[in-house]
């Protein structure tokens, strides 16, 4: 099978970016699955730094075809604004990038719905949403009020759907909310510039995922957000709005099942976390200000600084089993370079008892306690290994530790922002 996905095991954040762009290099296609302009992956290259949001990490690598598939909702301004910023770069983006014909698009309204939901909330309700529409955008996809991106492209049609659905959202906007209104007018003349800037990459990507699979051609699905984020099994409801599991990737491009083939699942060696929700190993003291700073955890989209603890097992272990992963890529073990002594939690206490599974319910969740495990730290700098060997017993120690907690193999090891800063363990024993 010549199809790879890669996945994020935790709350999003693992590097799943920098791991993709460099396996484009083997790959012929690489495919954008689901989310929208919430997820961000930074990448470096020969020094320069790229934030990517709706296009794929592969569009970095010269020669590869890059897919925006049906299960991803579009900001059409900002996808607009990312090309635009790639070719200023130098960045080839022309037949290279396909976008699906059944993608839906995130509409003015959805933002402004987003902005003020959220705004509503109070408290430990607020779910921390990024506030760029793409709940309400796929709850528009599922009530069967969407719009797609053939439907743009017809600016006839638009005209004449769009005015109900606009009235039906300010008036929700306006007598609800008591947010501002968007025009109509507005609306439609931001949609129709975008619509024509994006029509040539505009195709039906379902059937030429199915061709390139026919003619072997080595597929890539890059995952946005994490596992703990999926709409079904992440800890509800402080997650985001679509499955980002590989139980995804059928949906969201239009191919079988059986496709998907390798499963390399991304955990960073300690946990962070964007937005509200219940997080067990979250450091609220010295040990989690050094990681973010160390680790310059701060979110790619939105800059929010991300909340940070120690690495998480028992969320390893169900990602692995949910995604069926086959192996692991462990980023930023670099950061833990400076620590004396390291802690993993391998288990929960829930009122009183041990567990090792998550809770469905984010009130148990609330309630759970990290077990912790320690571990001595290695006070050494990493951050120049490219092999195995290269890196110290404890830190090879650690890492296999935590291939022993999550069980699966760790396959890749990432001591750094640039290509050449991962250790294919795979091939170096």
């Amino acid at each position: 099978m010549k199809t790879l996905a890669v996945v994020g095991l935790q709350w999003g954040d693992e590097g799943k970016g920098k791991i993709v762009d460099l396996l484009a290099l083997e790959h012929d296609v690489i495919v954008r699955c689901q989310g929208g302009s919430n997820a961000g992956h930074t990448v470096v290259v020969d020094g320069e730094k790229y934030a990517l949001h709706l296009v794929p990490s592969g569009i970095l690598t010269p020669g590869k075809i890059n897919v925006i598939a049906n299960g991803v909702v579009i900001d059409l301004a900002g996808l607009v604004g990312e090309i635009e910023g790639l070719r200023a770069r130098g960045v080839e983006v022309s037949g290279n990038l396909m976008i699906s014909d059944r993608a839906h698009v995130v509409m003015d309204y959805h933002r402004a719905l987003d902005r003020a939901q959220e705004a509503k909330r109070s408290g430990t309700a607020r779910i921390g949403t990024t506030g760029r529409g793409i709940g309400p955008a796929y709850a528009d996809k599922y009530r069967r009020s969407g719009f797609r991106m053939g439907d743009v492209l017809d600016s006839e049609f638009l005209r004449r759907v769009i005015v109900d659905r606009i009235e039906e959202n300010n008036f929700l906007l306006s007598e609800y909310y008591g947010a501002e209104e968007v025009s109509l007018e507005e609306t439609l003349a931001s949609i129709e510039h975008a619509a024509e800037f994006l029509r040539p990459f505009v195709t039906d990507t379902a059937l030429h995922l199915r061709r390139f699979v026919s003619e072997g051609k080595r597929l890539l699905f890059e995952g946005a957000q994490g596992a703990l984020l999926d709409i079904d099994f992440g800890t509800y409801p402080y997650v985001t709005s679509s499955n980002t599991t590989t139980a995804g990737i059928p949906a969201g491009t239009g191919l079988p099942p059986s496709t998907v083939g390798e499963v390399l699942g991304v955990l960073k060696a300690y946990t962070t976390r964007v937005g509200a929700g219940p997080f067990p190993s979250e450091l609220e003291d010295e040990a989690g200000a050094s990681l973010r700073d160390r680790g310059g955890e701060f979110g790619t989209t939105t800059g929010r600084a991300r909340r940070c603890g120690w690495f998480d097992a028992v969320i390893a272990r169900q990602s692995v089993a949910l995604n069926g992963a086959t192996g692991i890529a462990l980023t930023k073990l670099d950061v833990l370079d400076g620590f004396e002594s390291i802690m993993l939690t391998t288990a929960y206490e829930l009122d009183g008892n041990s567990i090792d599974s998550l809770p469905a319910a984010a009130s148990a969740l609330e309630r759970c306690r990290p077990v912790y495990e320690k571990m001595p730290g290695w006070n050494i700098d990493t951050s120049q290994a490219r092999s195995w060997d290269d890196l110290p017993e404890r830190a090879r120690r650690y890492v296999e530790r935590i291939e022993e907690l999550a069980g699966c193999p760790v396959t890749m090891v990432s001591v750094g922002r640039e290509r050449s800063a991962v250790i294919m363990r795979d091939m170096q024993g």
